[in-house]
């Protein structure tokens, strides 16, 4: 029990306490409040999982670039718009905004409406840009 007393394996012992909460974080972030995927993995699903891609901005944002097959959609109206539009409730959606920050905040409405799996675009279109992927006009 005197490693636990010494003061050089007490400041041992606080920072493996605290790297490991930093490890931990990200993983609880997404637990609580849903996928966010880097636009790799969301191009993946598009293609491959035939995801359905829902553009959150503007209309003038979403004219001006927005995400190949994506369906611009308010923010306010994203519930209503979804039950109108009959989708299948098994394929994946991926729900997109300017910076991610607003999609996160409507994966849980998009949830409730049964869709088994939403996701973000992790930092929106600017990553999307950043990542040198297109945007369609």
């Amino acid at each position: 029990m005197n490693f636990l007393t010494q003061i050089d394996n007490l400041a041992l012992i606080a920072l493996l306490v605290v790297s490991g909460i930093a490890l931990f974080l990200p993983t609880l972030s997404t637990l609580i409040s849903g996928k966010g995927l880097s636009p790799t993995e969301a191009t993946i699903w598009m293609n491959r999982r035939k995801a359905y891609v829902f553009d959150l901005r503007p209309e003038d944002a979403f004219k001006t670039g927005h995400l190949p097959a994506a369906k611009l959609i308010s923010a306010s109206q994203l519930a209503a718009g979804l039950d109108k539009m009959k989708l299948d409730r098994k394929h994946p959606v991926v729900l997109v905004c300017e910076s991610g920050s607003h999609s996160r905040k409507a994966i849980a409405d998009v949830q409730k409406l049964g869709f088994a799996e939403v996701a973000i675009l992790e930092g929106g279109v600017q990553a999307w840009k950043a990542a040198a992927l297109p945007l369609v006009k």
